[in-house]
């Protein structure tokens, strides 16, 4: 039985390989990229921000920025 990848392994996925920061239109593209097909632009950037918030919360990434939002990989 194949799972599928959650929004937040795709992109902790795109992050680890990738690096660099990312802000909420990086995410969405790697978001994209992995299938992820928002109803509009604006629902899409709200997800990624929030699976990016998700993802500082676990650990995976750091913010470096408050406006424009940015983040890093935490292990970088």
């Amino acid at each position: 039985m194949n799972s599928t990848p959650t929004h937040a392994d795709s992109l902790t996925e795109a992050i680890r390989a990738l690096g660099g920061t990312w802000g909420a239109e990086r995410a969405l593209a790697a978001l994209f990229g992995a299938g992820y097909r928002p109803v509009d632009a604006a629902a899409g950037e709200k997800r990624a921000r929030q699976v990016l918030r998700d993802l500082a919360e676990a650990g995976v990434v750091v913010k470096t920025n408050e406006r424009p939002v940015e983040y890093r990989r935490a292990d970088s």
